[in-house]
């Protein structure tokens, strides 16, 4: 299976909704245009897989919106780990990012469903924290490779 992406987000606000879209501009300066974490740094852009995430909703018996986890980026077709870290994540035509480290779960998980912030920790599930080195602009769709 080819991987892809999936779906795009971003939140205006700390604690705020999430808000999905069709397509995002990705920069250096902001991240996914309108986030408010997307200011340059280790954590610009979260990315999670699709196929931890249902590992994830299925440990705990919940079938769950990716929303859920409040991540930018939703990719099919790979499942990080440790090994990603220091790897760049090139999404369609020009974006790259740069593989920083673990998103670790929170006890916004935990608010959110009784079980998620411990199904989230084993094995990456809870997605990778990037940095953008190349800007570009996504839609759902877009090839993903990892190199």
């Amino acid at each position: 299976m080819e991987a892809k992406l999936a779906a795009i987000a971003y939140k205006t606000a700390k604690r705020g909704k999430m808000s999905q879209v069709f397509c995002a501009k990705v920069t250096l300066e902001r991240g996914v245009e309108n986030d408010v974490f997307g200011r340059p740094g280790k954590r610009q852009v979260t990315v999670l897989s699709q196929q931890q995430w249902q590992i994830a909703c299925k440990q705990i018996n919940a079938d769950l919106d990716w929303l859920t986890r409040r991540a930018n980026l939703l990719i099919t077709g790979y499942e990080f780990s440790a090994a990603d870290v220091g790897k760049t994540l090139k999404i369609g035509a020009d974006l790259q990012l740069l593989i920083t480290g673990e998103t670790d779960p929170c006890k916004k998980m935990e608010a959110a469903f009784a079980g998620l912030e411990q199904a989230l920790t084993p094995d990456w599930r809870g997605g990778v924290t990037c940095k953008v080195i190349q800007a570009g602009l996504i839609q759902p769709d877009d090839p993903v490779t990892m190199r």
